[in-house]
């Protein structure tokens, strides 16, 4: 039987409800565990909640609580966020109706938050939020950071770049393709990137939540502590497992044309919209406050590539581990 997980019973988070929105997935499961180790009571609310019962082993018993919750509909919200001492909204999308979701969607969550007595409410945006984009993720994103503001005055806007872990869908699906193939094509090489640790956003998050008279009614990028291009992306993790590996920088002509003939088709690389996005790079802007203001110390992608890309290394473990 594995020991029950240390928990800090002076942090101020300790005991009191929060139910996380979108809990079930890659950075709703490290948010759960920051803020059961601080002791809170942990309620995680999606559509499909069986698929984050192994967020359950990380707290102790009864700590945890699982709830199905279609955030479109308010009778399902007010059931879910009922008694929730703090609320954190995750949810989000690329597709689909993006505005009943991540638009004025994430007005109205705010709204049942502030009817079930909710004190914090911390609400996940993004860097790149741009209420004049022609891509519907970014403007979605920016109605929606104003249709929270509109409903919940005292809430916590968090607006992440790039986020990454060990079990994420982006490193980890350009390593992959990295140790198979010898040559792969750089969409938007010269981009630029500030990607933030999963972790870090999660304890960013979790302190935001634990003193909202300090950070409540305030917006805060979330980014790591460099940047980097897409090409030097690829590179690093071509280095990290002694890989001799060719990129092809595409132009970005030869890129939208990609994305516009095969984004449509089921396995493409890209879609135009992806394409524009990764484009427009995600970087902080600087106009707002920081991770440092929310008592977070960002670490680099450096610090964990090594490790992480050590399973894609020829021999694994065993393999070279000299730069390639």
């Amino acid at each position: 039987m594995s020991p029950s997980p240390v928990i800090d019973t002076t942090n101020s988070l300790y005991g009191k409800i929060v139910t996380v929105l979108g809990g079930g997935g890659f950075v709703g499961r490290h948010l759960a565990q920051e803020l059961l180790a601080r002791g809170a009571r942990l309620r995680i609310a999606s559509r499909h909640p069986k698929k984050a019962y192994a967020i359950k082993a990380l707290g102790n018993l009864g700590q945890v609580q699982f709830a199905g919750v279609d955030v479109t509909k308010g009778d399902s919200l007010a059931a879910v966020l009922a008694g929730s001492d703090a609320v954190v909204n995750l949810v989000g999308a690329f597709d689909g109706n993006l505005d009943a979701v991540q638009g004025k969607g994430a007005g109205t969550i705010a709204a049942a938050a502030l009817a079930a007595g909710a004190g914090a409410f911390v609400h996940v945006s993004a860097i790149g939020a741009d209420a004049g984009s022609d891509v519907d993720y970014a403007r979605t994103k920016a109605e929606g950071e104003d249709a929270v503001r509109a409903a919940f005055p005292g809430a916590t806007i968090v607006r992440p770049s790039l986020i990454f872990g060990p079990d994420d869908r982006f490193v980890m699906m350009f390593a992959e393709l990295i140790s198979r193939l010898p040559a792969l094509p750089v969409f938007a090489p010269q981009a630029k990137l500030q990607p933030v640790f999963v972790d870090d956003v999660a304890e960013a998050i979790a302190n935001a939540l634990a003193a909202p008279e300090a950070h409540g009614g305030r917006t805060y990028e979330l980014a790591g502590p460099e940047i980097i291009t897409m090409l030097e992306f690829n590179q690093r993790i071509a280095t990290a497992q002694a890989r001799s590996r060719s990129f092809a920088e595409l132009p970005d002509a030869v890129s939208a044309l990609i994305a516009s003939a095969t984004g449509w088709l089921p396995g493409a690389p890209i879609s135009s919209d992806q394409f524009k996005l990764l484009k427009a790079g995600s970087v902080a802007s600087g106009t707002v406050p920081g991770i440092a203001d929310l008592g977070v110390a960002a670490r680099p992608l450096g610090l964990f590539l090594d490790r992480w890309m050590t399973r894609f290394r020829k021999h694994g473990r065993f393999g070279a581990k000299h730069a390639a």
